[in-house]
């Protein structure tokens, strides 16, 4: 359903017509991966209510329909995925085991959550020729918390920042046999301080 009253966040913006991009604004930072002219594309009108993400509603969890399998680290709580073999640039996935967004997330989970950033902000840096390790976090397309892992390469300042997921998407594929390694190698650090590497929890 199209509301034909925007929110008080969102009236202000012209819907339907192009818009045009600022000077000085993403497309013309040294960071930006893409040359030559950029239109931005029109607004769409807002849609309210919203459409149920994944996990509401009728809708399933994806996540909460896999098993343990096929993960890079589990453990009682948490569970650590990674993008598939292919990708250009080592990123990862963090959710809690039990079906949470961050505004219902139980207080033990939620304190637990900040070590369990931070020892996979480490494994990822334990790797080597990796300068930066950014963390995000959306949520537009399943309720399922899930935290994203982005692991610049050292050296390449050109990937600094937030476009880096953009170059993920132009970038040639890792070598295979560096990606497995560095799975491998990801998933023995994190077991150093819990868990086990991919597979069923015992």
């Amino acid at each position: 359903m199209t509301s034909p009253s925007p929110g008080r966040f969102a009236g202000h913006f012209e819907y339907g017509k192009p818009v045009a991009a600022p000077e000085g604004g993403i497309p013309y930072w040294d960071v930006f991966p893409y040359d030559g002219d950029v239109s931005v594309r029109a607004l769409d009108a807002p849609v309210i209510p919203e459409p149920p993400r994944g996990g509401e509603g009728d809708r399933p969890c994806g996540e909460c329909a896999r098993d343990d399998e096929g993960y890079v680290w589990t453990d009682e709580h948490w569970r650590l995925d990674a993008g598939a073999g292919g990708d250009s640039l080592l990123n990862f996935m963090l959710t809690p085991r039990a079906h949470h967004d961050l505004g219902d997330l139980p207080a033990d989970l939620v304190v637990g959550m900040g070590t369990t950033i931070q020892r996979v902000e480490a494994a990822i840096m334990g790797l080597g020729d990796i300068a930066r390790v950014h963390v995000n976090r959306w949520g537009d397309g399943g309720s399922h918390l899930h935290w994203w892992f982005f692991a610049r390469p050292e050296g390449l300042l050109q990937l600094r920042g937030t476009c880096l997921p953009l170059w993920g998407d132009v970038l040639p594929a890792l070598p295979k046999e560096t990606w497995d390694a560095a799975m491998t190698s990801v998933a023995s650090h994190m077991t150093t301080t819990g868990g086990r590497p991919g597979g069923p929890v015992v």
